[in-house]
C-alpha cells in the first residue's frame, strides 16, 4: 500500500509543533533572562524562522524511504508482533 503526505498535513504539523516548541523556548528564555519581554521577543522570532525550517524539513523527509515499509512487509510484521503482542499466555 502506498500513500502520500499532503502539504496541508505537513503545514499543520509544523504549526502545532511550533506552538509546543515555542512555549518551551519562551519559558527557558524567561527563566534565563528573568524578563517576559525578552522571552516574548525570542519566542516570536523563533516561531517565524523555525516554522519555515520545519516545514521544508518535514517535506524533505517524505522523499527518504529509510524506515518506511509497505503493509505486509515481513520485517514490519515481525516488529509489530513483538511490540503489539496482546495475546495473554495461560
Amino acid at each position: 500500500m502506498t500513500y502520500s503526505v499532503s502539504r496541508k498535513r505537513s503545514l499543520i504539523k509544523s504549526f502545532t509543533w511550533r506552538l509546543i516548541a515555542s512555549l518551551d523556548t519562551f519559558l527557558i528564555a524567561w527563566f534565563v533572562t528573568g524578563k517576559l519581554s525578552w522571552a516574548g521577543s525570542i519566542a516570536s522570532l523563533e516561531i517565524l524562522t523555525k516554522t519555515f525550517l520545519y516545514y521544508f524539513h518535514e517535506r524533505g523527509w517524505n522523499y527518504v524511504f529509510w524506515g518506511k515499509y509497505v503493509n505486509g512487509s515481513r520485517k514490519l510484521n515481525f516488529f509489530k508482533k513483538m511490540i503489539f503482542n496482546n495475546k495473554k499466555k495461560n
